[in-house]
């Protein structure tokens, strides 16, 4: 990987963390914090495989991606009121 890209990623990674965490702070709710990580997450990923194509990479890439769509399944499905009759 080059060294540009791989400080992009690092760069990607940590304002994917402070935003999220300031997301986190401002509204108190995981449901609103946890998708800005993720697809900063999802960015960084895609970097690094644009950097080193190579099966980790690949596997690296999907896997975030993997999470990201579960997570995101998780709280839509969680974030429904059930109805009691």
């Amino acid at each position: 990987m080059t060294p540009v890209l791989t400080a992009a990623a690092l760069m990607v990674t940590a304002a994917g963390v402070l935003i999220a965490l300031a997301v986190g702070a401002a509204t108190r709710r995981l449901d609103h914090a946890l998708p800005v990580l993720l697809d900063f997450l999802t960015a960084a990923g895609l970097i690094r495989l644009a950097a080193d194509v190579s099966w980790h990479s690949i596997l690296g890439a999907a896997a975030v991606l993997t999470v990201r769509k579960v997570a995101a399944f998780g709280l839509r499905a969680g974030g429904k009121p059930t109805e009691r009759g």
